[in-house]
């Protein structure tokens, strides 16, 4: 399910579902459509805040799990257009907890975000950490989320779990992120915007590591902590049927030498605007990653050199350079 909004690209979106069988002549809102290529999979053009055909949704699919990955993305969009945010992030996830409820799942899994962390000074992020000072509204949003699925999780014993991404990368990307708008730049001779004068520093993780990531934990649900203490328990688990994992690297990588890795790969240098930090970002991300790898056996390992390499080889493909 997407609602194809125009935040970026369309045409990315529609090659997007191209590549997975979806024929962009047939897509149309509300309409479910059939894979061409691949077994089991279809698609809707839906909007998340969009409650009575979502409910619609949920009631004539009888979903057994959902995997909850859509949302109004960026933080500095997030300043210039916050009710885009509002819509999307905090009504459009309720709906999709109405729906787990009414239709009831095995799991509902979500994407919550790093920037969570906010103000916090510590690293690496731990989901031990309390995350109460967000300094962007995308950030508050996903904050809520999380507050709102253990809300449903506590009320309806729904099982959820909530999953903090640390700078996703790779093909098919969104091109507002910076190492899609670095390699633009770069190609066509433009310099590219380095933030904070380069003094940043990004647990950057690959897609696929990702997917990985989401793929083992739809498989095993949470369930309650009887032995959870409210005044000695850490915030990422509960009574309830409730849990958050950070997915990253766990190896921040200075900002500077991802730009080496996209120069590299693209053999040819950049030209740096070097600018001060701009406001709702902060200087470093870093995931603690080992509970995610204590339940799940599991630990993103791809290099930002691969990752970028892979990048910008698919980067060449789709834009025929």
């Amino acid at each position: 399910m997407d609602s194809i909004n125009n935040y970026y690209d369309v045409s990315l979106k529609v090659a997007r579902l191209e590549a997975a069988g979806i024929p962009r002549k047939l897509i149309a809102y509300k309409e479910m459509l059939e894979s061409q290529t691949q077994p089991n999979y279809s698609f809707i053009q839906l909007k998340l805040e969009d409650r009575v055909a979502l409910m619609d949704l949920f009631r004539e699919e009888e979903f057994d799990m959902v995997v909850h990955l859509a949302a109004q993305a960026g933080v500095r969009y997030s300043i210039k257009n916050p009710q885009a945010y509002i819509d999307s992030n905090v009504q459009g996830f309720m709906n999709i907890l109405e729906g787990c409820r009414r239709q009831p799942v095995v799991h509902l899994v979500y994407a919550s975000s790093s920037s969570v962390y906010g103000l916090n000074q510590k690293v690496p992020f731990s989901t031990a950490d309390h995350v109460d000072h967000p300094v962007s509204l995308y950030a508050a949003t996903k904050k809520s989320n999380e507050l709102m699925a253990h809300t449903y999780s506590h009320l309806f014993n729904i099982p959820t779990t909530g999953l903090r991404f640390f700078t996703v990368y790779g093909p098919w990307g969104r091109p507002d992120m910076a190492y899609f708008l670095f390699t633009d730049a770069i190609l066509n001779d433009r310099p590219i915007k380095v933030f904070n004068n380069g003094n940043m520093q990004r647990d950057f993780t690959y897609i696929d590591d990702i997917v990985e990531g989401v793929i083992r934990v739809m498989d095993i649900p949470p369930t309650g902590d009887a032995e959870y203490d409210r005044e000695e328990s850490e915030p990422a688990s509960s009574s309830a049927p409730y849990r958050i994992y950070n997915i990253g690297n766990n190896k921040p990588v200075q900002l500077l030498e991802f730009i080496e890795a996209i120069e590299e790969a693209l053999g040819k240098k950049a030209q740096k605007n070097m600018l001060p930090m701009q406001p709702g970002d902060v200087e470093t991300t870093y995931a603690d990653a080992n509970p995610l790898v204590d339940t799940f056996g599991y630990r993103p390992n791809t290099s930002v050199r691969e990752g970028i390499g892979k990048f910008v080889a698919w980067y060449r493909a789709y834009y025929n350079l």
